[in-house]
């Protein structure tokens, strides 16, 4: 594969944007492959159709991965990297062809806008993208996200199913921890659904400042506090929310399975629960089995195509 030339002489692209489709259940993979090559971030877009009898868009449970290489040097060589290991992954399972188009810095939002819209989640939620007018949501709870090329936009499974178990199990009157909160997401829908307190934590320092970003649009400021950190930074807080009845772990099998080894499930207070997602079907039995040493209750699964969220109950003792 050679690259694509760019022959306008009125243009100096500052990047180019590398895309594919693929089903749900390969995103995570193919997003994990991408971020080798791209480090300023993945992207995930639903791919969505118009359901004229309820009148919104819906899932497909397809996936477009995209990613933006800088236009420099070195774009050759981590192009075809980048090809080589798609090439690989591509004899074990079928996936779409690499697509290529150069972008302007002032086209990011164009960008955006052409790929991510409004999205129904659960009973009663409804993503938003910042540019559309949040009455779209109608009689759904709105959850407004201004994506940016590192963070989540809700359109993964994973978290559209932990967004489904926070809505199913509540939150009103609780603290919340969400460990893990990426673009923030989470912890926005745990302030729409009622908690207390909200904290969220990222290892990822860029994340946070995305998290703020989020909160704002939605109208939450100072009500979350995001912090750069881990389950053992949480355990170590003198404020109370060292602990708390409603935790989120929205990250990846073997990172949970590293967490739980190393006090996980001490964040959660006796009797609450922990909604923990990133997990694909054949690696739940292994971490339900881990969970239930710690003192976790397996109390439901959750599935959307190979991806599941599990929930567990705290004992009491």
């Amino acid at each position: 594969m050679r690259l694509v030339a760019n022959t306008d002489p009125n243009h100096d692209y500052a990047w180019l944007e590398v895309s594919l489709l693929c089903s749900g259940e390969l995103a995570e993979a193919i997003s994990e492959l991408f971020s080798r090559y791209v480090p300023d971030g993945v992207v995930l877009h639903s791919i969505t159709s118009f359901d004229n009898a309820d009148y919104e868009e819906v899932p497909t449970g397809e996936m477009r991965v995209a990613a933006y290489l800088p236009n420099d040097a070195g774009l050759e060589s981590k192009l075809y990297k980048l090809e080589e290991s798609l090439f690989y992954m591509r004899q074990i399972m079928p996936f779409g062809e690499l697509e290529k188009a150069w972008v302007e810095n002032q086209d990011w939002m164009a960008s955006w806008k052409q790929h991510y819209k409004p999205l129904a989640i659960g009973k009663n939620l409804m993503i938003l993208p910042a540019w559309v007018d949040p009455k779209l949501a109608g009689d759904r709870v709105p959850i407004i996200i201004s994506p940016d090329m590192a963070f989540g936009t809700g359109t993964h499974p994973s978290t559209q199913l932990c967004m489904i178990a926070l809505e199913q199990y509540g939150c009103e009157g609780k603290d919340v921890v969400d460990i893990g909160c990426g673009s923030g997401i989470l912890s926005i829908l745990a302030v729409r659904q009622g908690a207390a307190r909200v904290l969220g934590v990222d290892n990822d320092a860029d994340a946070i400042p995305s998290c703020y970003r989020n909160a704002a649009l939605n109208g939450m400021e100072g009500r979350i506090v995001f912090e750069e950190g881990t389950h053992s930074d949480i355990l170590a807080r003198t404020d109370g929310l060292n602990q708390a009845p409603v935790v989120l772990a929205n990250i990846l099998a073997p990172i949970l399975t590293q967490m739980l080894h190393t006090g996980l499930a001490d964040t959660v207070t006796a009797d609450g629960i922990i909604i923990m997602g990133g997990i694909l079907d054949i690696q739940a039995p292994d971490l339900i089995a881990l969970a239930q040493t710690k003192n976790l209750h397996h109390i439901n699964t959750l599935q959307d195509g190979d991806w599941v969220v599990l929930v567990f109950r705290r004992r009491a003792n």
